[in-house]
């Protein structure tokens, strides 16, 4: 499914590239005769704004224990993330320019996503059927400095990093285990801008890493939930995502 997924996203990936490149030659076929580019001052602005959409594909980094409990009592077990879900981001854009081919960029949105954990025996065979479904709405605030090529006509690459602050407010909607509510995850991204005749659309892919570990581990867990607590040490955040930013 993973791979699927991935290569779906390349597939759309590469006809928005030669789409947007069509589009912005037909749209105005005297600036392409006279060789001007369309919005010709919009990477000197000092400030502007914008919105984003997109997809994630939310993962972990598990980290088991495979620990038994003291009496025994059940088989130990360990957890993996079989599958991705894809997932939709929105949020807004707050661009300022600071130098030369560099702006810092304050993206704060909402995310909706889901991770599938299945948890396997110590011989490799699956305990439940169903995996463990943990799905996260997530208040999120990336902070990104933005390092732009330079402007080939109408077309300009860029690569990206920062940090992204994160609130999940499904964090107490899951079964057997909780999570904690804060994350911080370090993202670095790239991607291209196409200025077309009144806007400027970019297509990003960017990776999140999760810094804390998110996994809450209770006190005193319900008899049903023990087998599931025991297997997991920790879980990191790992984020795969596709955005489309219009400015």
């Amino acid at each position: 499914m993973l791979k699927n997924w991935a290569y779906s996203v390349f597939v759309v990936f590469l006809l928005t590239f030669s789409s947007m490149g069509t589009t912005s030659a037909q749209v105005i076929p005297e600036a392409r005769d006279r060789h001007l580019p369309n919005l010709p001052s919009y990477e000197y602005q000092r400030l502007h704004f914008g919105f984003l959409v997109g997809f994630n594909c939310l993962d972990y980094h598990v980290y088991n224990t495979g620990d038994r409990t003291p009496e025994n009592k059940f088989v130990a077990r360990y957890a993996e993330v079989e599958s991705l879900v894809p997932g939709i981001n929105l949020g807004i854009i707050t661009d300022l320019r600071i130098a030369k081919h560099l702006n810092l960029r304050a993206l704060p949105g909402v995310s909706f996503g889901e991770r599938n954990l299945t948890f396997y025996d110590e011989f490799g065979n699956k305990i439940d059927e169903d995996p463990v479904r943990i799905k996260s709405t997530y208040l999120d605030l990336p902070i990104m400095v933005k390092y732009s090529a330079y402007r080939l006509r109408n077309v300009q690459p860029f690569v990206d990093a920062g940090t992204s602050f994160k609130y999940d407010l499904a964090r107490d909607k899951q079964s057997h285990f909780r999570m904690k509510s804060f994350d911080t995850c370090l993202d670095v991204g790239a991607g291209v801008d196409f200025y077309l005749q009144y806007f400027r659309f970019s297509v990003e892919l960017k990776s999140s890493f999760g810094l804390t570990n998110i996994y809450r581990a209770q006190v005193e867990p319900d008899i049903e939930d023990l087998p599931y607590q025991q297997a997991l040490r920790s879980l990191k955040a790992r984020i795969f995502c596709i955005n489309f930013f219009f400015e």
